[in-house]
């Protein structure tokens, strides 16, 4: 969400960053409704402010038992006018409300120009991709040589990607999430939360959700939301307060039930586990004064690298281009882990910095120390990582040649004992 102040003093510097996003000038519509609103309003102040100073007339010309009937008159048509004028105000602001709230971010002049992943730039990379001497098998065949992946008996139950997973596999998918939380709260200090994976409307709309991608999600009878990602959830956290500046920053940390509809991902990735409606992740977020979100930036993504380092899971770092950034980020470091089954690397966590965007959306604030009034803090959101793609990467990387995996040795405390993998007899 944006400043109309903002975007009234830098038009150009607004369209500037659509125009980065892909998107035609808004700048002039927005100050055009903007300039209906203001009008409005001020034609409503200035027929509260006449009315005010007949009512003093009024009140004067009984006193000396002197005819009021005009003024009265006028009293009584400018109420009308005024309400008449405020439901012109109020229309406009949510007219202008609305254009808002469908504009996404401006990316940070640093982000690379680009129309879609085939421009993003790779930072970094860390590990030798896995060279067997045997074919890598793709996590869903080792699964099914396992006995413990079964998509056929949850698609009788729920219907197509959906995913049931049993024994020793369930075991390491619980393992990695416990494993992550540990390292997160332990080294990295996150707050460890236990939040709903249903929200209402405002939840969404606060992280950039609503209105404008709902075919994306999931939506009880009752009006509830599914979450897509525990973002949601830990974001709102500050939604509506304010509070101190030594409250920053605030680091929380979640292991959710995700839920996603795919509504845009027909055809891509149908087999095996990369791409589910219900999924496990772990999900941090930060609270930030503004002038820490940089730092915090490069801190998150180096968080949730190291739980992939830890897992021995060789990764790239790559920074998203302008037109693969998601709506509410103003920059986005995608981890991609690197799948021998698939011979390439896929994401396993994003880490975007949000600015003040979803702030100003819930009204988050905070009071500095110094100077008066209350500023937005920033907020940022990364997986740390995604459970069900770190389980896919740790069963194609530590595949052997009879179709077992061996435990990573970070897990192996989580494991009771088990360190291999091994099919149903």
């Amino acid at each position: 969400m944006f400043d109309i102040r903002w975007i009234r003093e830098e038009p150009d510097a607004f369209d500037a960053g659509l125009a980065r996003r892909g998107l035609a000038p808004m700048a002039q519509t927005l100050i055009e409704i903007d300039a209906r609103r203001r009008a409005a309003q001020t034609e409503a102040q200035e027929l509260q402010t006449r009315r005010n100073e007949l009512s003093k007339q009024i009140g004067q010309a009984k006193s000396k038992g002197e005819d009021a009937s005009d003024a009265m008159a006028e009293v009584a048509r400018s109420k009308d006018a005024q309400a008449e004028a405020e439901e012109k105000a109020k229309a406009a602001g949510d007219e202008l409300d609305a254009a808002l709230a469908g504009i996404p971010n401006i990316p940070l002049d640093e982000v690379p120009d680009g129309a879609d992943e085939d421009a993003n730039v790779e930072i970094r990379t860390w590990g030798t991709p896995a060279s067997f001497d045997f074919e890598a098998k793709e996590h869903d065949a080792l699964g099914d040589g396992l006995g413990m992946m079964d998509f056929e008996t949850a698609a009788k139950m729920s219907g197509a990607r959906f995913v049931l997973l049993s024994g020793p596999l369930a075991r390491l998918e619980r393992a990695l999430g416990d494993f992550m939380l540990d390292v997160h709260t332990r080294e990295f200090g996150y707050t460890e939360v236990s939040p709903p994976v249903m929200v209402r409307d405002n939840a969404l709309f606060g992280t950039g959700q609503l209105p404008k991608f709902a075919e994306d999600l999931f939506k009880t009878g009752d009006g509830l939301w599914l979450i897509p990602t525990a973002e949601v959830t830990l974001t709102n956290i500050v939604a509506g307060h304010i509070v101190e500046e030594d409250y920053l920053p605030r680091r929380y940390t979640a292991q959710t039930l995700s839920f996603r509809s795919e509504a845009g991902a027909s055809g891509k990735d149908t087999k095996g586990m990369i791409r589910q409606h219900q999924f496990m992740k772990v999900e941090l977020v930060s609270v930030t004064r503004p002038e820490d979100s940089a730092a915090e930036h490069e801190r998150m993504t180096e968080c949730a690298e190291t739980v992939l380092q830890r897992l021995e899971l060789p990764y790239r770092t790559v920074v998203l281009c302008t037109g693969d950034m998601g709506f509410s980020a103003r920059k986005t470091y995608d981890i991609e882990v690197w799948l021998p089954g698939q011979g390439r690397y896929r994401e396993i966590s994003s880490c975007s910095n949000c600015g003040d965007f979803q702030a100003r959306r819930m009204m988050a604030r905070y009071r500095p120390k110094e100077g008066k009034g209350t500023r937005f803090p920033h907020t940022l959101n990364g997986s740390g990582v995604a459970v069900g793609r770190a389980l896919i990467a740790v069963m194609e990387n530590y595949q052997n040649a009879d179709g077992s995996i061996t435990v990573p040795d970070a897990l192996k405390p989580y494991m009771g004992g088990i360190e291999v993998i091994e099919p149903n007899a």
